[in-house]
């Protein structure tokens, strides 16, 4: 058993002593973390969907990410993060949901947003706003996409253990 399925299992075992439900929204992961929340087996009592919003057009039409938000901040900001969990928690009518838009390389960089950037979001119940972390990763790209998904899933575990 890896360190990864450990997480998924603890994940899993306090979503559901605790009655809760997941979703997720993600953009540069392609839905890993999706992928990784349903390698257990049972996972299907918690986990009730993902979307893949890669365009900003996915991310407005699936997740109701504001067209304005985009516009100010660009597609890999804090606020579309956030909209992005809200939007999910919405989409699958869930208690928590996790989000991902980052620049995974190996292009696509920026002075102001280098390649890694990465912004996690992460919607619950009881939070008045998402919680957003901002990661900047020095990986290659897949590397970047598995150290967004280990990040988002610990934000999760770490949030949870304190239910």
């Amino acid at each position: 058993m890896t360190m990864d399925e450990i997480l998924e299992i603890q994940i899993g075992e306090l979503l559901k002593q605790h009655h809760l439900t997941i979703s997720t929204a993600e953009s540069c992961t392609g839905g890993l973390i999706a992928h990784r929340l349903t390698n257990i087996a049972g996972s299907s009592t918690y986990v009730m969907g993902g979307a893949v919003t890669y365009s900003n057009e996915a991310k407005m039409k699936l997740l109701g990410v504001q067209e304005s938000t985009l516009i100010a901040h660009g597609a890999v900001s804090e606020p579309t993060a956030a909209e992005m969990a809200i939007g999910a928690r919405r989409l699958f009518d869930t208690s928590l949901s996790l989000s991902v838009t980052g620049i995974a390389g190996p292009g696509g960089g920026t002075a102001t947003k280098p390649v890694g950037l990465t912004f996690i979001g992460m919607a619950a119940e009881g939070l008045a706003t998402p919680r957003v972390i901002k990661h900047v990763w020095n990986g290659d790209r897949v590397q970047n996409k598995e150290q967004s998904a280990d990040a988002a899933l610990s934000l999760l575990l770490d949030y949870l253990k304190t239910l």
